[in-house]
């Protein structure tokens, strides 16, 4: 378990991509620190889980990260708790579609405020501790849509152009100090979220469940396979590793080929 001793703090991972990502790092022994939504029995459960499978500790931590005093509260309960956070993945996102013209200006504060401010809010108050420690890992769940668009969806687009950006200003920085920072970007990821969308769109499209999934969800990946939250905590556990030590400033790409066209 070579992750033993060191805590992990992943946004967004009471379920999908997130709780991945602490089911990955917890199996080598990493503390970990979950946040996001659900309901209480089935976040202790998992949080118990997840205590288990590492033979350490696993908190779960709900503030508002919307807000700059939430994403403070969520850095000051894990360092609280742990002392410090070596490895932080910021996973929490949000997603609206509509078009620019008609975008509600509400709702491009809150994608921007979640998916992007913070990253920049967590990040900056993990640092110094990282730095104390002289070694820290930093991981963004990006998107296929921090390196090309979709009409639509202008501020997750916006805002996870800007992640990307963030996070090779955060490996510049600290490229001396043992800390990295990389992107994660898958495309369609098999969740529940997204294969709760394949009824309705089945209904609203006249489609069949596999011509959704093929020519509607998958049409722009040219495996035709969706990404496994479980390869997502893959890769990030081998981000984590002494072997991904010299790799900062990427953003890997996940995605069945979509961003190679």
């Amino acid at each position: 378990m070579f992750l033993k001793g060191k805590t992990a703090l992943i946004t967004g991972s009471t379920s999908g991509i997130g709780l991945a990502y602490a089911k990955a790092l917890a199996g080598e022994g990493a503390n970990v620190a979950i946040n996001g939504f659900g309901h209480a029995d089935e976040i202790e459960q998992e949080r118990q889980s997840l205590a288990a499978a590492s033979g350490a500790d696993a908190v779960y931590i709900n503030t508002d990260l919307t807000t700059e005093q939430g994403c403070a509260d969520l850095m000051e309960q894990a360092i609280a708790k742990f002392g410090a956070v070596d490895i932080l993945i910021n996973n929490a996102g949000m997603q609206h579609v509509a078009p620019i013209d008609e975008f509600p200006v509400a709702m491009w504060d809150k994608i921007i405020a979640l998916n992007l401010s913070s990253a920049f809010h967590t990040s900056r108050l993990a640092i110094p501790g990282m730095k104390q420690k002289g070694w820290g890992r930093i991981i963004m769940t990006a998107s296929a849509h921090s390196l090309t668009a979709s009409p639509f969806k202008v501020a997750y687009v916006s805002a996870k152009h800007a992640l990307a950006g963030m996070t090779k200003t955060i490996a510049l920085e600290l490229a001396e100090q043992n800390i990295t920072a990389n992107c994660i970007s898958p495309g369609y990821v098999w969740t529940p979220l997204v294969e709760n969308q394949i009824p309705d769109t089945m209904k609203a499209r006249g489609m069949t469940r596999e011509q959704v999934i093929n020519d509607v969800l998958l049409e722009r990946e040219p495996t035709k396979k969706f990404t496994q939250p479980a390869d997502l905590g893959a890769l990030a556990l081998f981000l984590c590793s002494d072997a991904a030590a010299n790799i900062t400033g990427t953003n890997i790409s996940a995605d069945g080929g979509w961003t190679a066209q």
